[in-house]
């Protein structure tokens, strides 16, 4: 799978985190240069359906366009139907194994929060974790404890060459610890979509 710099500012977003169209911030997002989009459509006020499926792929013709992979919240009805690049799972979600024998081609990412959980996934099945909550996050409602940027040192150390990206209330003041303690990335969704300036934020990130 391609170099793990895709992950370097990792966009995750859905219709119920924006204040206006999802479609003209992910454009912005995307000439700011953002490396990775994740289409994550779930909480409360999100699309389903149909609804659901046409946002997803107004969205998936923007990052083809700008050459960003695009990746799926564990959606996995949605992975043919929008010709997805990659998938990421949480633990309670469908596992990693199944997952990679329906869809060898694709970029498989999985959540990982603590060692209970580091020790019990598949590390050699995915292309990258995504490690967290690494500060206090409003944006998810069932967000475990923030874990501090420490947990990607304790990732680092055990696995050196594991593409690891932080998430959970990062940023463009925090983001650098985050990057410091070992990360090859971080992912973000409210600094962007509730930002009125994003080009100058994706920059700081």
């Amino acid at each position: 799978m391609m170099g793990a710099t895709y992950l370097r500012k990792y966009f995750i977003m859905g219709s119920q985190n924006c204040d206006r169209n999802p479609v003209e911030i992910l454009v912005e997002a995307a000439k700011a240069g953002i490396t990775a989009f994740q289409f994550r459509e779930k909480g409360e006020g999100s699309l389903t359906g149909e609804a659901k499926l046409e946002l997803g792929k107004e969205l998936r013709e923007i990052c083809r366009q700008y050459h960003i992979p695009f990746i799926i919240n564990d959606d996995i009805h949605l992975a043919e139907p929008l010709d997805v690049d990659g998938i990421h799972v949480g633990q309670d979600d469908q596992p990693i194994d199944e997952l990679q024998k329906m869809f060898p081609d694709k970029i498989m990412g999985l959540s990982i929060s603590n060692d209970e959980e580091l020790a019990n996934s598949p590390i050699h099945l995915v292309d990258y974790v995504g490690a967290g909550p690494i500060f206090s996050t409003k944006t998810k409602e069932d967000a475990k404890k923030a874990v501090g940027p420490e947990w990607i040192q304790k990732l680092r150390d055990k696995h050196p060459w594991l593409p690891i990206v932080g998430i959970g209330g990062i940023n463009t003041s925090n983001s650098k610890d985050v990057l410091n303690a070992g990360a090859n990335g971080i992912s973000v969704i409210s600094v962007i979509t509730k930002s009125r300036n994003i080009q100058e934020t994706v920059k700081n990130l």
